[in-house]
């Protein structure tokens, strides 16, 4: 068990003020991205290209599946006054959410959105739908809207939590981190349930339908 902290020496107060300018740009331009990829028109990509985008939802639960196992070490370290493990376990959590990110605006930005009862693949759930999926659309409404909330706020304050830990301001992160932590791991979590909820709704891919309907010409 390391009980050392991983910093010594005053608060870099200008690499600080730096770092929380450039946290609050990032997270307007990110959430400008989110808003752009809610818009019906989508980049056009390659047949093969499609094939590899349609992968990305799975892809992006199981990365948020990594980042709450990552969490999950972190709090233990900490627990455990393991500093430099806890540091190594919350780095890694907020390298994965980068490439989640990535993934997911790839995803949204050339794909239409899938909807949770849309069983004729049509993008509008009829009131016929509606009535099948019954009570469980509901529920995955609310866990998704939570979802999407808690990431929108919980964003910038994870970065200025990390900021707080890099210029070595350790009163304000450890003031932070808590709020920050259980709302991260909402995020993180519910992620892939939703994916869950949503996978038997998403359009199968050229490779998938051959199974069902034999290859082209048969």
């Amino acid at each position: 068990m390391d009980s050392s902290t991983p910093f010594s020496g005053p608060v870099l107060e200008t690499r600080a003020r730096l770092l929380k300018r450039l946290v609050w740009v990032v997270t307007f331009l990110v959430l400008g991205l989110v808003v752009m990829m809610r818009s019906p028109y989508k980049v056009p990509v390659s047949a093969e290209a499609r094939e590899l985008i349609s992968n990305l939802p799975r892809v992006v639960a199981g990365i948020n599946t990594l980042v709450a196992a990552c969490l999950l070490a972190g709090l233990w370290s900490i627990s455990r006054k393991a500093y430099r493990a806890h540091q190594r376990w919350m780095t890694t959590a907020l390298a994965l959410s980068g490439v989640f990110l990535l993934c997911y605006v790839t995803y949204h930005f050339t794909t239409v959105e899938t909807k949770f009862g849309d069983f004729d693949g049509d993008r509008t759930v009829s009131d016929e739908e509606k009535a099948m999926v019954g009570k469980a659309r509901v529920v995955y409404l609310i866990i998704l809207i939570t979802h999407i909330i808690a990431a929108a706020v919980s964003f910038p304050f994870i970065l200025l939590t990390f900021v707080h830990a890099w210029t070595r301001d350790f009163a304000k992160h450890r003031k932070l981190a808590p709020k920050v932590f259980v709302v991260w791991l909402y995020v993180a979590i519910t992620g892939p349930v939703c994916y869950w909820m949503l996978k038997d709704y998403y359009p199968l891919k050229e490779s998938e339908l051959e199974k069902y309907l034999g290859p082209p010409g048969d």
